[in-house]
């Protein structure tokens, strides 16, 4: 029995629908006719020998047989991409200053860089991790090539906006601990010193809905935050990114819903060099293109 050996370009757009959750989008971002992309889906599921594809209303989910596929489709296609990227760069070197909030340090750090050093070794990579007051300084004054920042309204001349994420109300994931909400005492915050923008955000909507607070505990960085909520000494605000198992989302209509929070990538140059704008693109890939509320939670 011949083995079975899948077309990369057919899996990318199986891949590709089931992210952007819709196969007609998938056709438009890889310049393809819906037909054409109707016949490599019957292709892939020729070669499965059963469904990948299911309906659910008017859209499609995959079946379980498509959610194992989906799995290695996207490793297939992230060695295949890596593997073309070391080819096409391997002369690439130099030296890249990047900046991140601390949101997403452990997977950045660890998944993108890794992939990106993999590729190209003998690109030198210096990685600081900082507040978002802080990156945008430094990026404006020339000391990073690239920042990834949320988004407070404030633009550099090379920036772009790449999605938003929903803010929640955190807690600690041991019932026991979560504070009691009641109107008739001020609800503890956990927050990051001023200034800051989740802060901002959850003072400003329990000052809308009329709830009274108190600033519990402040610290300088995010693990200080994720230790004093784990604590009890309140809540605080961030979005699910790097949420910690210790901690949860508080679901619960005694606090007031909360925006969403944008997050931009800044370039120091409008055209950098191809290092810095390879480590870019994979940035942006990782970013926009996968479930990052399940993709960056903290293990």
């Amino acid at each position: 029995m011949s083995k079975l050996t899948f077309d990369l370009d057919v899996m990318r757009t199986f891949v590709t629908g089931i992210e952007l959750g819709s196969f007609a989008k998938a056709a438009d971002r890889l310049g393809r006719s819906t037909s054409a992309v109707s016949a490599q889906l019957k292709k892939l599921e020729e070669q499965v020998g059963s469904p990948i594809l299911r309906k659910s209303g008017r859209g499609l989910l995959p079946t379980a047989a498509g959610e194992t596929l989906l799995a290695y489709g996207r490793r297939l296609l992230e060695l295949n991409d890596e593997a073309a990227a070391a080819v096409r760069g391997v002369d690439l070197e130099g030296w890249i200053r990047l900046g991140i909030p601390e949101d997403f340090g452990e997977r950045i750090l660890t998944d993108v860089l890794g992939r990106f050093a993999r590729a190209h070794p003998r690109v030198r990579i210096e990685a600081k991790i900082a507040r978002n007051a802080t990156l945008l300084e430094l990026i404006t004054g020339g000391q990073l090539d690239l920042a990834l920042t949320w988004d407070g309204g404030i633009a550099t001349p090379h920036s772009e906006y790449l999605r938003s994420f929903a803010m929640h109300w955190i807690g600690p994931a041991d019932p026991q601990l979560q504070p009691v909400y009641s109107r008739d005492e001020p609800l503890p915050l956990v927050a990051f010193e001023a200034p800051c923008l989740m802060r901002g955000c959850a003072t400003s909507a329990l000052d809308h809905a009329h709830i009274p607070w108190r600033l519990s505990f402040t610290s300088p960085s995010l693990s200080g935050i994720w230790a004093a909520v784990a604590a009890g000494l309140g809540i605080t605000v961030r979005t699910a990114v790097g949420l910690p198992t210790h901690l949860c989302i508080i679901d619960t209509p005694a606090l007031p819903d909360l925006p969403t929070l944008g997050l931009s990538l800044h370039r120091l140059e409008a055209e950098p060099d191809m290092a810095v704008q390879r480590l870019r693109e994979i940035i942006v890939e990782t970013l926009t293109e996968k479930d990052v509320g399940l993709v960056l939670k903290a293990a």
